[in-house]
C-alpha cells in the first residue's frame, strides 16, 4: 500500500481470499461468492466496504497513522 499501487493490493487480497476459500469468505462476510470473485478480478474496483469486510474476515484491521 505504501507505494500506492492499488491493483497489487487488491490482487493480493483476492489471492488470499482464494487461498482461504471463497465459500468461507462469503459466509464470513455475508457477500456472494460470485460477487467476491468479480470484485477481486484483475482491473475490478471493489467498493471500500467490500474490501473492509474481506480484510476483517482475514483478521486484518486497517489503522490510519499520521506521520
Amino acid at each position: 500500500m505504501e507505494d500506492g499501487n492499488l491493483d497489487e493490493f487488491l490482487s493480493a487480497i483476492g489471492d488470499i481470499a482464494r487461498a482461504k476459500g471463497m465459500t468461507q469468505i462469503a459466509k464470513d462476510t455475508g457477500l456472494g461468492r460470485e460477487s467476491l470473485y468479480k470484485s477481486f478480478a484483475i482491473g475490478a474496483r471493489p467498493r471500500f466496504d467490500t474490501v473492509l469486510k474481506v480484510l476483517n474476515s482475514f483478521g486484518v484491521r486497517l489503522q490510519a497513522v499520521t506521520p
